[in-house]
């Protein structure tokens, strides 16, 4: 092997860890990230809910425009902003919290447009069904946080689905089984 062949293969396997370094992990900020619901009241209101514990990881390499989401929300900090409503929807006949203290949801894959996260396609664990759920993606930015001095990423997503598909049967026919779930999400650069 000459020296000039030596000098490309070295370059070449720098600029392969290079690409491989461009991955970033970040944490979901728990006090940042609070996935949200809308669900039909017997055709009179909508009642709005949302989860106040989550946890999880995002992987993402804008170079490459790809990414990865894991998501685990606890099912058991329901909040209704009612403690009646709470009290119910974690019994059995709804979220049945004790079976299954976790609500999970998982990206095959992100969608880019440009430098801008679109879409995430994924899969949403809930009651113990696994279903294809899609998150629309209405707001990505990152930012240097002035606070933590790390990059903090933040995103706005949305999805419909029926919370029928996933044994959630509560109320029906009488209240809807379409779902709007809303995903508000901060996320704080790994050291």
């Amino acid at each position: 092997m000459t020296f000039k062949h030596l000098m490309i293969a070295v370059l070449a396997a720098a600029g392969a860890g290079s690409a491989m370094a461009a991955t970033d992990t970040y944490n979901l900020d728990p006090t940042h990230t609070f996935p949200s619901f809308e669900a039909d009241h017997m055709g009179m209101s909508v009642w709005r809910g949302k989860f106040n514990k989550t946890k999880g990881t995002v992987t993402l390499d804008r170079a490459a425009k790809t990414g990865s989401l894991d998501l685990v929300i606890d099912a058991d900090s329901i909040d209704f902003g009612l403690d009646a409503m709470n009290t119910h929807a974690k019994k059995a006949d709804m979220f049945n919290v004790e079976k299954f203290p976790a609500i999970t949801y998982k990206s095959k894959s992100f969608k880019f447009n440009g430098d801008q996260l679109v879409e995430v396609d994924g899969e949403l664990t809930l009651l113990g069904v696994t279903k294809p759920v899609k998150l629309n993606v209405s707001k990505f930015k990152c930012i240097m946080h002035p606070r933590y001095k790390r990059e903090v990423c933040g995103a706005d997503a949305s999805a419909e689905f029926k919370r029928s598909d996933f044994g959630l049967n509560y109320g029906m026919p009488a209240f809807s089984p379409e779902v709007k779930l809303a995903i508000q999400v901060e996320a704080i650069k790994a050291d």
